[in-house]
């Protein structure tokens, strides 16, 4: 068989689409950074939630509730379509500038710097929004959660986020973030149960 016949059948099958996808991804990353990592990051935060709901349904099986609470995904879309992906996306790239890789002991600085300051702003900002996308105060459940969600996310995101900062190339920073985030929203959205 040809090289050219054999391409054309290899791009025509089940790898092409994964391929054609992640060009496409790339093409959007470079023409329109912060939207992509703002759609990415609504997309994300949407499907969080929605596998959130599909554990916690299964895991009160007593319950016949099928369906899904709509107003969650949309209120985790919104979070990550307006703040996530682009506070995230400019985030990453002052930390670059400010902290560039050739000073010393940049990756532990840029890990301070993101676990001390950021962390607990994002967090605060986390609480804050989806309170006021509830329509409930927020000052309540900052009380009740922020400290508890704060040490966990010092736990489960320092290793992540010194990943993130140090080997993970800028343009992919939010999405990895974003990935992750997908089971850290599970745990901020049992908090409120």
């Amino acid at each position: 068989m040809a090289p050219a016949v054999s391409k054309l059948r290899a791009e025509a099958g089940f790898g092409a689409l994964p391929r054609r996808a992640l060009a496409q991804y790339l093409l959007l990353l470079r023409r329109y950074p912060v939207l992509t990592k703002a759609a990415t990051s609504g997309v994300l935060s949407a499907l969080g939630n929605v596998l959130t709901q599909m554990i916690e349904k299964k895991s009160r099986k007593k319950e016949n509730s099928t369906s899904l609470d709509v107003s969650g995904p949309l209120r985790y879309a919104v979070y990550g379509f307006f703040f996530t992906g682009p506070l995230s996306h400019y985030f990453y790239l002052f930390l670059e500038h400010w902290i560039p890789p050739e000073v010393p002991l940049a990756g532990v600085k840029r890990l301070l710097l993101e676990r001390l300051l950021v962390a607990p702003a994002f967090l605060l900002l986390f609480f804050l929004i989806m309170n006021f996308l509830q329509g409930q105060a927020a000052v309540a459940a900052v009380r009740a959660h922020f400290w508890p969600a704060l040490r966990t996310n010092w736990r489960v995101w320092t290793p992540m986020q010194f990943i993130n900062i140090n080997y993970i190339p800028l343009q992919f920073r939010v999405l990895f973030a974003n990935l992750v985030a997908l089971f850290w929203y599970a745990y901020l959205a049992s908090l409120g149960k």
